[in-house]
């Protein structure tokens, strides 16, 4: 009987990513994956000679950001906190690096930036 080793889905979607990057489609990546996969997603970038960058999300999901050097370069002055602790501006830099509509970039970063004024009022 033949066994065949069995690729988790996140791991599919992982490698979709890598083959996009490697396509130029991407510059820079965002994959956010259950931390048990860690070790093989690590492995296959380092495989591949991409550059990467993990960060902690939780007890249980990492995110995992790689790509061109000169974007990680940038990820790494700006985001040094969990994601949903991003100013406004950093978030729509960090959508606009990794490829997102710029128009709904445009109205996220709106509705933040007034949620933020509401907030300091």
């Amino acid at each position: 009987m033949q066994q065949t080793e069995l690729i988790p889905a996140d791991m599919k979607v992982l490698m979709n990513h890598i083959y996009e990057y490697q396509k130029g489609v991407r510059q820079m990546v965002l994959f956010t994956f259950n931390k048990r996969y860690e070790q093989f997603a690590l492995q296959r970038l380092e495989r591949q000679n991409i550059s990467y960058i993990v960060q902690q999300v939780d007890g249980t999901r990492l995110n995992l950001f790689f790509g061109r050097k000169e974007c990680l370069d940038a990820i790494r002055l700006f985001v040094t906190r969990p994601l949903s602790q991003l100013t406004p501006e950093e978030d729509f830099i960090l959508g606009a690096m990794l490829g997102y509509d710029i128009r709904m970039q445009c109205e996220r970063y709106c509705q933040r930036k007034c949620k933020s004024c509401k907030q300091a009022q």
